[in-house]
């Protein structure tokens, strides 16, 4: 299952090696006649099943908070050639722009500096999620993912294995980048290899923290917080928090039927349940009533996570907002494009075309300038 970072991209195997571092029923009621059955319901959506306090999200956010000085060394201070390091810049910002083609537009209006941060985790985000997903995912194992994450600890400890890391690396130098996002996404991964089916929402809300909610708690600490903001810095993580789960349940929406062709089924079985659903018509890829009935919910859901996240998205640094609100507002677009499909996932997937994607730079432009809509 893609994680949010790669909504707009194709497989690719990047990296260039510089150094040997290292799962209800109907209910009736019966009187003088038969009256109709109870619609299930879904869960409360204010529910998202897994506290944060389980997952330190608050210990995350205090860590990049703190102000950085001589004793706050995130990040042994990495010597790069200033040739080199522009190279591996490049080469982030060539990989964000090929597979992330809106989100890169959006990057071109923050700072220098915040660019070249944001394509580097992009980028970091990306490669960690094609181990599951990419084409050499036959050969992961658990000793791959280990790997991978001994050399995250290497390049948050200023030794980069190779160019893309590099890049990363710097960006840690000079940004306050807690690593436990980093590692939870690994963890993410890791959850992708041992596990195909969710019992409920609790258990894929951990999930879609994990591969998503993740790159919000990862992004913030670069774009910055507008100084004119009155909401709290922990208000603002949450809601680029709570973008990334709806990213990742759109992403789960969209691609219901690819993920059954490999046996995998991102969706609440308990929830199935409730609307007479099972495994068996998700594999039969046949769009039901009821099919129809349990999609609208699960839309909804992911549509309240997105509208938690925007007030956070304009609260952010004005030159920042811009990429974050064309993410929101085009995965709004695939929600309207699976109703446009009459909630056809199985067969169909959600499709927004170049058109509809340039149409949306405007709007989320508009959105992020305006001041009256942020700071109302």
């Amino acid at each position: 299952m893609s994680s949010a970072v790669s909504i707009l991209a194709k497989p690719c195997t990047i990296g260039s090696v510089i150094n040997n571092g290292r799962h209800s029923h109907q209910e009736f009621t019966i009187t003088a006649r038969v009256v109709a059955p109870k619609r299930p319901s879904l869960p409360e959506l204010s529910i998202k099943g897994i506290p944060h306090t389980d997952l330190h999200v608050r210990e995350i956010v205090q860590r990049q908070l703190q102000t950085r000085g001589s004793d706050h060394a995130v990040c042994r201070k990495p010597e790069f050639h200033p040739l080199f390091l522009e190279d591996a810049y490049d080469r982030c910002r060539d990989i964000c722009a090929e597979y992330a083609k809106t989100f890169y537009l959006g990057t071109r209006l923050m700072t220098e500096e915040r660019q070249k941060a944001i394509w580097a985790i992009y980028v970091w985000c990306r490669r960690t999620d094609e181990l599951v997903d990419g084409p050499n995912a036959m050969h992961m194992s658990a000793a791959v993912l280990d790997r991978w994450e001994e050399r995250l600890e290497d390049l948050f400890n200023g030794r980069p294995f190779d160019m893309l890391d590099a890049a990363l690396t710097d960006t840690v130098h000079k940004f306050p980048l807690d690593i436990k996002p980093f590692r939870d996404m690994i963890e993410g991964m890791r959850m992708d290899t041992r596990k195909n089916r969710y019992e409920n929402f609790q258990e894929l809300y951990l999930y879609c923290y994990y591969v998503a909610g993740t790159v919000g708690l990862m992004s913030v600490p670069v774009m910055g917080i507008s100084p004119e903001s009155s909401s709290s810095a922990s208000s603002i993580y949450n809601s680029a928090l709570n973008l990334g789960i709806g990213n990742q349940l759109t992403n789960i929406l969209r691609d219901v039927g690819e993920d059954a062709l490999r046996g995998r089924i991102y969706l609440p079985q308990d929830e199935l349940s409730q609307f007479g659903l099972s495994d068996e018509d998700v594999y039969s890829r046949r769009v039901t009533d009821n099919w129809r009935e349990f999609m609208k919910g699960q839309i909804r859901r992911a549509r309240f996570y997105f509208n938690q996240a925007e007030e956070g998205a304009s609260k952010l640094d004005k030159d920042s907002r811009w990429p974050v609100w064309s993410s929101l507002l085009l995965y709004r677009k695939i929600l309207d494009a699976i109703e446009e499909n009459d909630y056809d996932n199985l067969t169909k997937r959600a499709y927004i075309g170049r058109t509809k994607k340039l149409l949306m730079l405007p709007l989320s432009y508009s959105r992020s300038v305006s001041t009256s809509f942020a700071f109302r």
